[in-house]
């Protein structure tokens, strides 16, 4: 994508951001950052494109999609723009909350789960 037809509403630190950051990276996709204010009751700009004040927030010039909600944002990026499977983190890292263990997500298999998480705790 040459000209970026996707701007981006965020908060400086935000991790619900940075993981649409990540996925646009990911993507190798252009697009514009506006950082917004902190104060949720002065995100007017954002509130005005969505109707709501939440971060991040996407506006997709290309298809006249608007939405909010990273989960959802990640999924309508992997999409539209790759090949629409894009696999989910197996792991979240608790760094960002001044943890240094890993927590590992359950596929249903909470005794597996449990070891894992067990090794990492022992790293």
């Amino acid at each position: 994508m040459s000209d970026s037809t996707i701007t981006l509403y965020r908060l400086q630190a935000c991790p619900f951001c940075e993981r649409v950051v990540r996925k646009l990276d990911d993507l190798g996709i252009d697009y514009r950052s506006r950082f917004v204010e902190a104060r949720h009751s002065r995100r007017d700009v954002v509130k005005r494109l969505t109707g709501a004040r939440t971060v991040p927030a996407i506006v997709d010039e290309e298809t006249g999609v608007t939405m909010t909600e990273s989960a959802n944002i990640v999924e309508y990026l992997d999409e539209t723009y790759g090949d629409g499977d894009g696999p989910e983190p197996t792991h979240v890292s608790a760094d960002a909350a001044g943890d240094d263990v890993q927590r590992l997500e359950s596929d249903g298999d909470d005794e597996e789960a449990d070891e894992q998480e067990q090794e990492v705790e022992a790293e």
